[in-house]
């Protein structure tokens, strides 16, 4: 991945996790997470993996991580974990809440997310040496893992919901974490309940986001009027459809890396054509201009700040 601003947030309500996301940059990944109880620093822990938005082609992808001593399992069980597409949303925020506020959860229950922006995800999948949405979800869930040990954690034993081919994930997994017991699974998360936990905090997360979404490109529009994202959503479809700039294309919280997004693109934008760029430097004796702007640099060149635009969406110039 590209080096990348990233914001962290320490939190426990689903009001703080909103109030976050509210003012956060969307075009910047962000870390999310609870406090760490001290019985998940002093007793062998489980810790489950799951992601919330791999598939639409607008918003973030969420990928979240939960834990708590093996012998709190019962719980889990009690909140209601359970696969978070089988929930409605208001049972998701229930949940949510409940892990973060009543006494029994939060003294034994933590977790962490990681919100991959839209552009992020775009800029990775469509740069030179190619970086797959595959590529980026083991390396968020590694990294969530990791942080994970790193603030104290006692991890025994990790239980991840597969992503491609459950054997071959679990092998890279079991490789880079040979002291803890790692289970990969097909549906893990209607399989086992701190799965389901970690399912429910990406979910929540996702879904917070995407209401709370704000357009830096001035759009002045609710989350009831793009939907879930999901490519198969009419109101999905009618937001791709009314909202590409025939120049510039759609607003960062589409992933323009998605098939979908180029295709709705196609008949409806400009196509642009660029020019080779001349390399030959004029040679002038006289003073430069440049020499009376501020910012300049030793040689009298200008030190431009690349325009928001690019900036957003990790765009660069690219030499041959």
């Amino acid at each position: 991945m590209p080096e990348l601003d990233q914001s962290q947030l320490k939190v426990s309500p689903l009001g703080e996790v909103s109030k976050f996301l509210s003012a956060h940059e969307n075009f910047k990944n962000a870390f999310i997470s609870s406090s760490i109880p001290q019985v998940c620093k002093d007793e062998p822990c489980v810790l489950g993996v799951d992601e919330a938005g791999r598939g639409p082609v607008l918003g973030p992808m969420v990928y979240g991580i939960a834990f708590c001593p093996i012998e709190s399992n019962k719980e889990l069980v009690d909140l209601g974990c359970a696969d978070s597409k089988e929930l409605t949303e208001e049972k998701r925020d229930i949940i949510f809440a409940n892990m973060n506020t009543k006494e029994s959860s939060n003294s034994c229950i933590g977790w962490s997310v990681e919100v991959i922006s839209p552009s992020v995800i775009s800029a990775n999948m469509l740069r030179r040496t190619k970086y797959s949405l595959n590529e980026i979800s083991m390396d968020s869930a590694i990294g969530l893992i990791k942080r994970a040990a790193d603030e104290g954690v006692n991890i025994a034993e990790v239980y991840v919901d597969t992503v491609g081919p459950p054997e071959k994930y679990q092998a890279k997994l079991s490789n880079i974490f040979p002291y803890y017991k790692i289970t990969v699974a097909k549906k893990a998360d209607s399989t086992y309940p701190i799965v389901s936990a970690a399912s429910i905090c990406a979910k929540v997360t996702r879904d917070h986001a995407l209401k709370l979404w704000r357009f830096p490109e001035g759009l002045k529009l609710s989350h009831e009027t793009y939907g879930s994202g999901y490519p198969g959503d009419p109101d999905t479809k009618r937001f791709l459809s009314e909202n590409a700039d025939l120049v510039f294309g759609y607003p960062n919280l589409v992933r323009f890396s998605w098939s979908t997004a180029e295709t709705a693109l196609n008949g409806h934008a400009y196509d642009v054509e660029f020019d080779d760029i001349d390399d030959t430097k004029q040679e002038y004796e006289g003073e430069q201009i440049t020499k009376f702007f501020k910012g300049k640099t030793i040689k009298g060149q200008i030190k431009r700040e690349r325009h928001q635009f690019f900036k957003r969406r990790f765009l660069g110039k690219v030499e041959f």
